[in-house]
């Protein structure tokens, strides 16, 4: 996989793989809690609340839309350190991989809501806690659409 050109078609499954697995995960654990943790669902929120005109469809549409974006931004990411072979797609180095994605992604999840000029009412520290694992997850499917997409080769070389 080293010095491997990235391509496009990796991005896109690890990113739409990674995203929705990571959604859904968000969407069990909102239903066993009973808050919504809903990434989708709160960036639509953000945004109806900068533009109040935005119609129900559109703010779930924009919800979601930035959601995905931002998967792709990090499967790009990811993508990037697999070809150059910086990191492997092996079990130990995603989670790790996934660990670091979730600190990054409360940092920017905290600052996102300090800018706001009409942040939500939700339990911030819930919220945040469950934002580790769901990137855990996006990490583990974001690897999994990787090597089955690049196939044989790349399965071998991250068992090891």
């Amino acid at each position: 996989m080293t010095n491997k050109p990235m391509k496009a078609k990796d991005v896109l499954v690890a990113g739409i793989t990674g995203t929705t697995f990571m959604t859904a995960f968000s969407y069990l654990v909102s239903e066993l809690d009973g808050e919504n943790f809903s990434e989708p669902e709160r960036l639509g929120q953000l945004a109806k609340r900068l533009l109040p005109l935005l119609n129900k469809e559109e703010k779930l549409t924009t919800g979601w839309t930035a959601h995905y974006m931002v998967g792709m931004l990090f499967a790009l990411a990811y993508v990037e350190l697999w070809t150059r072979g910086k990191i492997k797609p092996t079990l130990g180095q995603t989670l790790l991989l996934g660990g670091v994605s979730g600190i990054l992604a409360v940092a920017i999840w905290k600052t996102t809501f300090k800018m706001h000029p009409l942040p939500p009412m939700l339990s911030f520290n819930k919220y945040y806690l469950q934002l580790v694992p769901a990137h855990v997850v996006f990490a583990l499917f974001a690897a999994l659409g990787y090597r089955l997409l690049n196939g044989a080769k790349a399965s071998k070389q991250s068992i090891n």
